[in-house]
This record gives structure tokens, C-alpha cells and sequence, in this order.
């Protein structure tokens, strides 16, 4: 029994429920808001301010309830809180199928959405690729964070196509369908919570022939860690502190470009179909650039890779505030998707490699606030920068110098070491 196990690997399978997960999250609420918005704003002749907080509320408390996530990922396993705040999502879509005030936006998608996002996307999908992946890992996280931006180019035309043919409220009926189907029925059936608990070991490998399958796959073995670290000493790592500095600088940049880049194209005098290409090229190469960045993890070592994405990154942000050609839109949209696409996909990856797999979702939840906090006010700031100078070039300059900054430091992401203490000396 315990050979058929071994023979059919269930890590695979776990992948693509977390695949399921993500993409199912990312399309019934990241993407599909916006496609809501105009609808139910001429609805309730409410502002867009108004209707935007829903999705800020969303967005914070995605990332302030990491540490919960994390520590109810640690006792009680993945595969539970997926199904169960799944489930929460689900009844979220259907409340707004039936709302009736617009107080309800805040309730059934803010909280109930959030909760969704912050106890069963990030930390929770995450978890599972450390879990059953170590040679694989960074592999396995290109292909699930692929799953959000092929959601990002499906969803939102599915929606719209709901939306025309049977209305808004009909619409988040059928997006509660679908996320039963996907990110409930088929993620719970699919999602088992780590290898150990199918007799099973991460990547499928026998301990025995691990390194020499690791030797035949790549020239050089990526280094993962024997010993798994403590939330503690995790925190107190350097290590983990500048990756958090650095994913920060990278969210609060890609989001700042999310919310301004179209208006920035705008008034460049590019024509509105030309700026939402631009956007819908970047996700589209954000794509490439995840699946890119799990490949080459497998091979290189991630401090290199990280300093060739922010390199990308901001060189990519150069090309957008010197946009007076079509060319170098299109440049900035390549070379901006491939950088953030592979970040995204590095810094779990390397997480997971550094600090272990047992205590990763406390580990990983504890960044999630202090990251929020560092891009959540990123538009705001660029729209006040805007205003006061009538110019998008301060914004973006700031953007494009703080990457920069980063490339350097990216350098010293070299492997953490454990400090012992004298007292285990002895």
C-alpha cells in the first residue's frame, strides 16, 4: 500500500486545487468588482467613492488577518479553512445577489469577501505548495500564481457577458455557483494538507534517491533548509525583515500603477483603448513572468533572480515616464508584467526555502500586515503627488528610485543562519 502511494503522487493534485483556490478568489472578487461598479453605482445613484470602499475594505483585511490565517492554517490544517471561508465567500456572493441597501456591499463583500481573502487565498495556497513541494516549489508557485491572472483575463468578460444578458444581481448568483463548484467542491476534494498524512514525502521523491533526481533536473541544487525555523526566530532573521522591505516596495509600486497608470496615459493623449491594452498586456506577461520565474527557481539561486526582476521592474517604470512613443508603452507593460509576475511567485518561494515548511503560515501571515500597511495608501499618495504638481513624473520617479534601491540590497538575500545560543552549546 504504502508503494502506491509513493507511485501516485498527491502533490500534484493538491496544486491544482489551490490552483482552483487562488483563480476562484481572484475572479469572483479581485477581478470581478470593478465589472460590478458602474451597474450598481447607476443603481443606487451612489459616488464611486462610496463604492470603492467595499473593495479597500476587501483588499486590508486580505492582508491584516494573516496572522489569524496563519495560526489557524498551523492547528487545524489548510484543507479545512479553505473549505470553510470558501464557503464564507460563497455566501457573501449570494447576500449580494440579494441585496437591498448599500450598507449590504460592505457587509457581504468587505467582511465577508475579506475573510475569504485573508484565511483561504494567500497564506492558505501558499501553504499548500511549501507543504508538498521542495524541489519543485518554486515551480509548483509559478503555475498557481498563474491561475490569478488567467482569471484576471477570464472573469471579467464572463462577468460582463452575465451582467448584459441576465443583470447584476443574477450575475452574483451565478459567480457564487461557479466559486462552489470551484474553490469548494472540487478545491476540497482535490486539497490534502501535506504529504506526510498520505505516507507520502514533499515532491513525490524516496529520501534515498532525492539528490540524485535533484542532480539530473538541475546543474546546481537550490538551497532549501534542514531545520525548520520558529515564528521567533524567523522574525528576528534579517533576512526575512528585507524581504518584506523589498516585497513592499514591489506591491506599493504595482499597486500605485494599477490605480494611475490608465489616467496617466490618458493625459499623455493616448487613446482609452490604448492605455487598457497596455494594462491588459502587462497582466498578460505578468503570466509569463510567474511561470518564468518557477522555472528558473528551480535553477538559480533567488537573490539573483530577485535582483533581475526588480532590475526589469524598474526599468520598466523608466519606460513608462519616458512614454512619449507607443514603443516604450509597450516596453513598460513587458518588462513591468515580467518583473512583478516574477516577484510575486520568488518571495513565498524563498520564504518557504529559508525558514522551513512547519512553521510557514505563521511565518508568512506575520508579513502580510506590515506589507498592507506599506502599499495600501500607494494611490492615494500618488493622486495628492498628482495634484499638488499636476504631473504624474514625482510619483512615478519615486517609484522607479525606490526599486531601484532595492536591486542592490537584493543581493544579500543569502541563506539565513540560525543563532545558537550559548546555553545550547553547552
Amino acid at each position: 500500500m504504502a508503494t502506491s502511494n509513493q507511485d501516485k503522487f498527491h502533490g500534484w493534485y493538491s496544486l491544482i486545487g489551490a490552483m482552483l483556490t487562488y483563480g476562484g478568489i481572484c475572479g469572483s472578487l479581485t477581478y470581478a468588482y470593478g465589472v460590478f461598479l458602474p451597474v450598481m453605482s447607476r443603481e443606487y445613484a451612489l459616488g464611486r467613492s462610496f463604492l470603492s470602499g467595499p473593495y479597500t475594505m476587501l483588499m486590508l483585511m486580505g492582508g491584516l488577518l494573516g496572522p489569524f490565517a496563519g495560526i489557524a492554517v498551523t492547528r487545524l490544517g489548510v484543507r479545512k479553512i479553505v473549505v470553510f471561508f470558501n464557503i464564507v465567500v460563497v455566501l457573501g456572493l449570494l447576500g449580494l445577489s440579494m441585496m437591498n441597501k448599500p450598507w449590504q456591499l460592505y457587509l457581504f463583500f468587505g467582511l465577508m469577501g475579506g475573510m475569504g481573502m485573508g484565511f483561504a487565498e494567500y497564506i492558505s495556497v501558499t501553504t499548500i505548495i511549501n507543504n508538498w513541494f521542495v524541489r519543485y516549489r518554486s515551480l509548483a508557485m509559478g503555475f498557481l500564481f498563474a491561475s490569478g491572472g488567467i482569471a484576471g483575463f477570464l472573469f471579467p468578460p464572463l462577468v460582463s457577458w452575465f451582467i448584459s444578458g441576465a443583470g447584476w444581481r443574477m450575475s452574483w448568483l451565478l459567480l457564487a455557483v461557479i466559486h462552489l463548484l470551484l474553490a469548494v467542491i472540487l478545491a476540497g476534494m482535490l486539497i490534502r494538507n501535506n504529504p506526510e498524512e498520505l505516507g507520502q514525502v514533499p515532491d513525490g521523491l524516496k529520501p534515498g534517491r532525492c539528490l540524485l533526481r535533484i542532480s539530473l533536473l538541475s546543474p546546481k541544487a537550490t538551497y532549501t533548509t534542514t531545520s525548520d525555523w520558529s515564528l521567533g526566530e524567523a522574525l528576528r532573521s534579517p533576512i526575512l525583515w528585507l524581504l518584506i522591505i523589498i516585497i513592499s516596495v514591489v506591491f506599493f509600486v504595482s499597486t500605485m500603477l494599477s490605480a494611475h497608470q490608465v489616467a496617466y496615459l490618458l493625459d499623455l493623449q493616448y487613446s482609452p483603448l490604448a492605455a487598457a491594452s497596455a494594462f491588459g498586456l502587462m497582466l498578460g506577461t505578468s503570466i509569463v513572468g510567474r511561470i518564468l520565474s518557477g522555472i528558473l527557481g528551480m535553477r538559480i539561486t533567488g537573490r539573483y533572480l530577485a535582483m533581475f526582476f526588480l532590475t526589469l521592474l524598474c526599468l520598466g517604470v523608466v519606460f513608462l515616464i519616458a512614454a512619449t512613443e507607443i514603443i516604450f508603452v509597450y516596453l513598460y507593460a513587458v518588462f513591468t508584467g515580467i518583473g512583478l509576475g516574477g516577484m510575486i511567485v520568488l518571495v513565498p518561494s524563498l520564504i518557504g526555502a529559508y525558514f522551513g515548511r512547519t512553521n510557514y503560515p505563521c511565518i508568512s501571515g506575520w508579513t502580510m500586515p506590515v506589507v498592507t500597511a506599506a502599499f495600501a495608501g500607494a494611490p492615494v499618495a500618488a493622486g495628492c503627488l498628482y495634484d499638488a504638481t499636476g504631473s504624474y513624473l514625482l510619483p512615478f520617479g519615486i517609484s522607479a528610485g525606490l526599486l531601484a534601491a532595492c536591486i542592490v540590497p537584493a543581493f544579500f538575500l543569502r541563506p539565513p543562519q540560525k543563532h545558537v545560543s550559548e546555553k545550547s552549546r553547552s
